[in-house]
């Protein structure tokens, strides 16, 4: 699934919470950091796919449904460290649903926002748009968030939403899966007939989980493969369905061919089917098709 929408901060974005709002506020006054955010070109528009969204949310242990309230443009010389050419904001905006966030946030945050203005000299709008935010809460302050990466503000659409949440959850639920770090050991057993035989090539976790791939070849018939998630291969153990986060975790992080020492016990001909057989499963896995640049 490919999701397109415009990115709203290309920039690296300091947020800073403004205070809860009561009834009789009409407006909160900011107060402008003088710690610069870095810029970034931006651009018209962006197409995140699965593994993108995947980033940020795995990186972002604050996630918010927001809307911009208003921005306000800060003089040159109240921005120290703005680019030459860029224009610094200073963005409220309206939380409306926390989609992650174990302490909460506050109803309306601020941050600043640099950015380039177009061949007229004009500035984006943004006032009014939605949006969501992957953040992280600042040490020492609970009113206080930064976003994880400069495109870490992007325009809120149903299907945006729907994945992140989705993304989200999978990855707090018990049984999330963990974190690839690389492949091990890879064997290979022949069968009694030409053509015949089952390779099983472990990989390496983070957290030391077992997982591993298992291919089985058959005379006549299409290679099976599996991930396993236990020291035992059952009938349970499946390939990954696509654009969920085993997936993800799976195409996104091994590596394009089969590293020489996962070989090294096995036998010339038994290394080339294990080579073989690896490559097959990294074809049905599909790419990453990460865009963004980390």
């Amino acid at each position: 699934m490919k999701i397109s929408f415009h990115v709203t901060a290309c920039v690296s974005i300091i947020a800073l919470a403004a205070g809860p709002i009561s009834a009789s506020q009409t407006a909160v006054s900011p107060r402008y950091p003088t710690n610069a955010p870095s810029s970034v070109p931006s651009s018209a528009a962006s197409s995140f796919q699965y593994s993108d969204l995947a980033d940020l949310v795995l990186s972002a242990p604050v996630i918010a449904d927001a809307t911009v309230r208003s921005t306000v443009r800060i003089k040159p010389s109240e921005a120290p460290g703005l680019t030459s050419g860029q224009v610094r904001l200073y963005v409220e905006v309206d939380v409306g649903t926390l989609i992650r966030g174990a302490n909460g946030l506050p109803p309306r945050i601020g941050y600043l926002l640099d950015v380039a203005p177009d061949a007229r000299g004009r500035i984006p709008k943004f006032k009014k748009a939605r949006v969501l935010l992957f953040a992280r809460p600042v040490a020492g302050s609970v009113n206080q968030v930064q976003l994880v990466a400069p495109d870490a503000q992007i325009d809120w659409t149903p299907a945006a939403q729907a994945t992140v949440r989705q993304i989200a959850e999978a990855a707090l639920a018990a049984d999330a899966p963990t974190v690839i770090t690389g492949v091990g050991n890879a064997f290979h057993v022949a069968g009694a007939l030409p053509g015949e035989g089952e390779t099983q090539i472990f990989l390496t976790t983070a957290d030391q989980r077992p997982v591993s791939l298992s291919i089985l070849r058959r005379p006549g018939e299409q290679p099976r493969w599996a991930v396993a998630l236990s020291e035992i291969v059952d009938e349970s153990a499946a390939p990954p369905k696509p654009e969920t986060l085993l997936w993800y975790r799976l195409t996104c992080a091994l590596p394009s061919t089969l590293p020489d020492h996962s070989t090294t016990s096995l036998e010339a001909a038994d290394a080339v089917v294990a080579r073989e057989d690896y490559a097959f499963v990294l074809k049905a896995l599909g790419p990453c098709g990460r865009t963004r640049k980390l």
